[in-house]
């Protein structure tokens, strides 16, 4: 670690993908953009990419693996984050870096109100360090004798992510899959006489480019966010739980205490968890309405910074409630973007990380 006028420079190596689920088609991946994106602009850091997806597209897995291993000896980072994607990273190469160089190793562990047992449990003791954004994992951690790991929570790219200065043409809109009983409620919507535009995979429109969804924020008078998850008794859910996709395409059986674990999880009760579009929307200027999520009240006031529903009938109650009041749909709008910019941009997340792990 270098010392330029008295501050340290750090040097990071970002491990994960660089295309969204590993197609170069579907574009670049939310970490690419959230996480390489911010890292890379951040003031005292040499950050470099390893993006193990096209790497091993190009190379195959095993020779990506060693790829990784002599990229690490030779650039001696002092901190290798990690945001895995299935095991297309090899154990083994985590614990030769982890044990015999000199760095410290993170993972940013997503999903681990649903994906702790099937995943997470199985990985984090292979890093010096863990991130997850459930409060309820923590115990989890310590239970299989992780001591360093750290609460954090989903963000927003405040250098992409921006209110555009545009009309507010459309009434409501929400983006993001079909699943769940997300495409029920949105009739139910639209038969009470509300006009609401949806985008993402499974809707007529299908998907927004990254520059068309940011404006969408703006150019709506309520943003919806629902924080289910994908139904468990369905095929593809199902599929997951028997085969473990990698980035390449490459299909494997899980083994026997994996598909265990998946299917408990799978017809487990799970909790709403909060999402991404929670921090991407007031980032981006414009009004949230949500669905209530795990903690949610602890990043934004409910009706002074974003909008929370907890039932069906709430929900419509709050939609017609907020088409109606302009102005206090406006400060809300304001207060959300201000609240986002000074506490939730992923570089707030990522120096309070650094901070925690380099004991400062």
């Amino acid at each position: 670690m270098q010392t330029i006028n008295n501050v340290q420079k750090l040097r990071v190596l970002f491990i994960g993908l660089k295309y969204d689920y590993g197609v170069p088609s579907r574009g670049h991946s939310f970490e690419y953009i959230n996480f390489y994106d911010t890292l890379s602009r951040m003031t005292n850091r040499t950050v470099d990419l390893f993006p193990f997806d096209e790497i091993m597209r190009n190379h195959g897995r095993d020779k990506m693996n060693n790829l990784l291993i002599e990229t690490v000896h030779n650039t001696k980072p002092d901190i290798c984050f990690f945001f895995l994607f299935t095991d297309e990273i090899k154990k083994e190469t985590i614990r030769i870096i982890t044990e015999r160089e000199q760095t410290i190793t993170l993972n940013w562990f997503a999903d681990d109100h649903w994906r702790f047992n099937s995943f997470s449990k199985y990985w984090a003791p292979l890093f010096h360090w863990s991130v997850t954004t459930d409060h309820e994992a923590i115990e989890k951690y310590h239970h299989i004798g992780c001591r360093k790991v750290i609460q954090s929570q989903w963000g927003f790219n405040h250098h992409l992510y921006k209110p555009v200065t545009v009309s507010e043409e459309y009434d409501v809109t929400f983006v993001g899959q079909v699943h769940s009983n997300r495409a029920r409620l949105i009739g139910k919507i639209k038969d009470s006489g509300i006009h609401v535009e949806c985008w993402g995979r499974g809707w007529t429109q299908g998907r927004l480019n990254q520059e068309e969804m940011i404006a969408l924020y703006s150019r709506s008078k309520i943003n919806l966010n629902f924080t289910d998850s994908s139904p468990g008794f369905r095929l593809k859910p199902i599929t997951k739980a028997l085969l473990t996709r990698r980035a390449d395409n490459y299909f494997r059986l899980n083994s026997l205490s994996e598909i265990a674990a998946h299917l408990s999880t799978l017809f487990g009760e799970r909790r709403q968890q909060i999402k991404g579009r929670n921090f991407e929307i007031p980032g981006s200027g414009g009004f949230l309405l949500t669905q209530r999520a795990d903690k949610i009240e602890e990043y934004f006031v409910p009706d002074r910074e974003i909008a929370i529903f907890s039932s069906e009938d709430e929900l419509f109650e709050k939609i017609h409630y907020f088409l109606v009041h302009d102005s206090e749909r406006e400060s809300i709008r304001l207060a959300g973007h201000e609240r986002a910019m000074k506490e939730h941009t992923f570089q707030k997340r990522f120096e309070d990380i650094f901070k925690i792990i380099l004991n400062k």
